[in-house]
């Protein structure tokens, strides 16, 4: 078909290559609580000032100046707490480059955009491909002001990013703009503060294999007893020998406990963070550590027992059931979730709808899941979509890089394999194709449950259409089998279709004059054929 662009094939998506779990440190005393504050304090403020160093470095920084910033870092800390600081640091910067660069890459979406429209005369007429010119030439003033404004803004990132300049905050972004908006977030300055002295505080050590229970810096032994290397000013505080701290907290990882506590023993390496919610006044550790990548599957074997089609929407997943031949099978399900609230709250929706997704999965006995893979990071842009705020709102809330990454990891510790489809015009075919064939009295299908079949039958190889049509040249089955469902070793597929009594068309059937003397009459006046008619004698009266 000309005009569409090519469709990816599927793939198999790889399992996770780490896990991460939390558990809350419960029974600290206020005495704790002041050792954290004052550790995680002077760690963050030499992670600032690492950072600081590192964004000044810039593209020359090598193994050299790396070697100085950690010497500087270890006679004031530790040399592991230093190795940590430094990580962290590079991590940062590295993250904050790929932040660049993807912001480089909408800049230039938006000018060439803008650019293609202001060339068009005012009210042209735009195509599928395309947008048309401006509707006003009030509009096309107003976008040729804001052509030069990204025009300069996407020489001077590109300038930042040639040098090697990038732009971080410790702490976040968002949560230093808040301070300007208190009354918004419904925070007193007092609360802003202690948040944000909260998420600049650093404590977090990466593991090390060999040593005693995977971390030297902070030690979670398998019976749940933290303990804490303090740097070196902080020493006089320590409660324990070699400068350390014992928590009186017992810790115990209730997800993957089993996993977490089997690496421990055999002194694997784990990574641990400690984390103070100050919304809740609640203290919390979290657990780290690598593991192998699955082994993926073969797409066939896979398939082997039909795939779920998975179309993700703003509130809910639309699902279907396939059979290995592509038919759909029972009931569309849907699994709904709340976007609104907070991070956390978003989080937890996600993941109980995808809890709930692989729980039916698994009853139904399907080995894998087939979910679109996409991308909306080059398709929100103001300029792409003009005047549609709302759809830019919502294409923009939809967690789609949270879900890819939740559904790869629940999916992996199920069994079940993830296919990724390219979703091109699952939604249109979907509803062109079986939305109306599917939708019966008792049952409406939206649009969405159509687009779960067009994502499982693309998983599975099949074209989204129903039927093939039969060639040109023979309109039978003379050529194949019609309908592209059945499968080869399906039983009776090569037979000739049963003879059905009956006339199947609302015309006279061809032996009608045979049967007509003993049929019997549909008129109202009609008798048996076995009776005779005979007409009665007029009544005759004076």
């Amino acid at each position: 078909m000309g005009g569409l662009r090519e469709v990816a094939a599927p793939f198999v998506v790889t399992g996770p290559s780490g896990v991460a779990v939390r558990t809350r440190l419960k029974g600290l005393t206020p005495e704790d609580e002041t050792v954290l504050r004052l550790v995680g304090a002077h760690l963050g403020s030499l992670a600032s000032k690492d950072l600081k160093a590192r964004c000044m470095d810039g593209l020359e920084h090598d193994s050299g100046s790396w070697a100085v910033r950690k010497r500087e870092l270890t006679g004031v800390s530790s040399s592991r707490w230093a190795g940590s600081i430094t990580k962290a640091t590079h991590d940062q910067w590295a993250l904050a480059r790929r932040g660049q660069a993807a912001h480089i890459h909408s800049l230039e979406t938006g000018v060439r955009t803008i650019r293609h429209r202001l060339s068009l005369p005012v009210g042209a007429k735009g195509s599928k491909r395309a947008p048309g010119g401006y509707r006003s030439r009030r509009e096309w003033h107003a976008k040729a002001r804001r052509l030069r404004v990204l025009e300069h803004r996407l020489e001077r990132v590109r300038a930042e990013r040639d040098a090697g300049r990038v732009r971080v905050v410790r702490g976040g972004r968002v949560l230093a703009r808040t301070r300007h908006h208190l009354a918004d977030a419904g925070l007193t300055a007092a609360e802003w503060r202690r948040r944000w002295e909260a998420e600049r505080w650093f404590l977090q050590a990466d593991g090390e294999s060999g040593k005693r229970c995977g971390n030297e810096t902070i030690r979670i032994t398998p019976d749940g007893e933290v303990s804490i290397k303090l740097p070196v000013p902080l020493a006089y505080l320590a409660n324990a020998a070699h400068g350390r701290y014992v928590l009186p907290a017992r810790v115990r990882f209730a997800h993957r406990g089993a996993e977490w506590a089997d690496r421990v023993g055999a002194n694997r390496a784990v990574a641990y963070r400690i984390h103070h919610d100050t919304g809740r006044g609640r203290w919390y550790v979290t657990a780290s550590w690598q593991i192998p990548p699955t082994k993926t599957v073969s797409l066939e074997a896979a398939l082997a027992q039909g795939v779920i089609g998975v179309d993700m929407n703003a509130d809910h997943l639309a699902a279907w059931r396939l059979d290995p031949h592509g038919n759909p099978c029972g009931e569309p399900r849907r699994f709904f979730y709340d976007l609104s609230g907070s991070a956390p709250h978003r989080d937890a929706q996600v993941r109980h709808a995808l809890t709930r997704l692989l729980h039916w999965a698994r009853a139904c006995g399907v080995k894998a899941v087939a979910v679109e893979d996409l991308d909306f990071q080059a398709e929100k842009t103001r300029e792409k979509h003009g005047r549609r705020r709302r759809f830019r709102q919502l294409i923009s809330g939809m967690p789609t890089g949270r879900l890819r990454a939740r559904l790869a990891s629940m999916a992996d510790a199920t069994g079940i394999a993830v296919i990724a489809v390219d979703p091109a015009y699952t939604s249109k075919w979907g509803a062109q194709h079986w939305q109306k064939p599917l939708t019966s009295t008792t049952r409406t299908i939206s649009r969405h449950d159509a687009a779960s079949i067009a994502i499982g039958r693309r998983a599975q190889g099949h074209p989204v259409r129903r039927r093939t049509a039969p060639p040109r040249t023979h309109q039978s089955d003379g050529c194949g089998h019609r309908t592209v469902q059945a499968d080869l070793g399906t039983p009776g597929h090569e037979e000739p279709r049963p003879r059905i009594p009956g006339p199947r068309t609302g015309c006279v059937p061809p032996d009608a004059e045979r049967t007509r003397a003993t049929r019997t009459p549909t008129t109202v006046r009609g008798a048996r054929s076995d009776q005779e008619w005979v007409q009665d004698s007029l009544l005759l009266t004076d």
